[in-house]
Order: C-alpha cells, then sequence, then structure tokens
C-alpha cells in the first residue's frame, strides 16, 4: 500500500462499514474477483444490507458471534461461471458438493462455516474456490497443510506464481483507488452501482 494511502487510512474509522468494504472487498466490488469475505463487528450488521440491497452483489450471512459477524458477498452470474470450471467442479465434488445449483452450494458452505466458528468443526478450505482462488492453490494449500508455498498475499500460492502477483498487484491497486473514494466522502454504494455499470459495458464489448 502507498504511502499516503496508508495514512489516509490511519485516519479513517477503523469500525466504518464503508472503510472495510473498500478495504476488504474492492476486488470484488471492481470486477476483480468473483466473491469476497466482509468480516465487520456484529454492531454494523444491519448496514450490509442498507448498502447491498438493490445493487449486482449478493451477499449471505456465514457466521457471528458476540463481536464480529462474517458475511460471504458474490456477483451471482460470475461466481456461477466460476464454479462450472471443470477444476473447480472437480474440487467442489472431491469436497462433497454433489450439486451444481448455486443457492445449495453456499447453503452448504454457510453450513460448515457456521459449525467451524460456532462448533471448532474442521475449516471448510474449499470456501477458496467459491473466493476466486485457483483450484490449484486451493488444493496445495490443503495437502501441504500451509507449509511449503511459493508465495503468500491475498492467498497462498502453490501454482502459476506469475499470474498470481499480477493479480495481487491489481487487488492492491483496486484497495487504494476505493479508500481514496471513500475518504472524499464517496459513498460506497455509489461507488459499488459505477463499478457494476462499467462492468456490464465491459461485458456487452
Amino acid at each position: 500500500m502507498r504511502q499516503e494511502v496508508f495514512e489516509i487510512v490511519q485516519k479513517m474509522d477503523k469500525d466504518n462499514i464503508r472503510t472495510q468494504m473498500a478495504l476488504q472487498c474492492a476486488p470484488l466490488i471492481t470486477g476483480l474477483k468473483v466473491a469476497n469475505l466482509l468480516i465487520i463487528p456484529s454492531k454494523n450488521e444491519k448496514y450490509v444490507g442498507a448498502i447491498l440491497d438493490g445493487t449486482d452483489i449478493s451477499y449471505i450471512r456465514l457466521a457471528k458471534s458476540e463481536c464480529k459477524t462474517t458475511f460471504f458477498l458474490y456477483r451471482e452470474e460470475r461466481l456461477t461461471a466460476w464454479l462450472m470450471r471443470a477444476e473447480n467442479r472437480v474440487l467442489l465434488n472431491e469436497a462433497g458438493y454433489s450439486g451444481i445449483i448455486l443457492s445449495d452450494i453456499l447453503q452448504t458452505i454457510q453450513m460448515r462455516y457456521e459449525a467451524y466458528v460456532q462448533k471448532g468443526k474442521a475449516f471448510p478450505h474449499e470456501i477458496g474456490v467459491l473466493l476466486g482462488y485457483p483450484a490449484e492453490d486451493v488444493k496445495g494449500f490443503v495437502v501441504n497443510e500451509g507449509k511449503n508455498y511459493l508465495y503468500s498475499g491475498y492467498w497462498k500460492v502453490y501454482g502459476d506464481l506469475s499470474e498470481a502477483k499480477q493479480l495481487f498487484y491489481k487487488f492492491d491497486r483496486a484497495k487504494e483507488a476505493l479508500i481514496e473514494l471513500v475518504s472524499k466522502g464517496i459513498g460506497i454504494r455509489n461507488v459499488i452501482e459505477s463499478c457494476s455499470s462499467n462492468l456490464l459495458l465491459d461485458g456487452a464489448a
């Protein structure tokens, strides 16, 4: 993160939902990723719907504790297309997901993630595929138990290092851009709608 942006972040309210969306979900908002987790103080849960309802970003609550709540944010069409890729289908099948209906997949990951948070069950590593991580990296993480990775950024890389580094660079730039916009008083919903319109234009082209 550039120094000037880092200094902006230091002055921002870290609990503010708009700040957290910019920090955590910039790759999704700008169309670089199909999904993102959003982890916020539970007291701010009510603001998620106020910001996202009516936009093209959908969300489900994965788990809630007294202190924090975890949401899964995604663009439905893009996530569905991503999960239909052969390598992703294979990984999900190996993880016990037999169907291809997105709502069923999300219901299962919600149950598994909540069981991890509330009951200490095994972490559902397949969530990495739902978050847009390459299947090779998700499988590599599981097989190597999080060790022997080539690089650690937004996730641990076991496959194409060059492509991952390029993506991570784009994610950083997206985060910086959103932080600067939010710090200037531009509403995060306005940013989402603007990015969504640009994505639609890109798709039409």
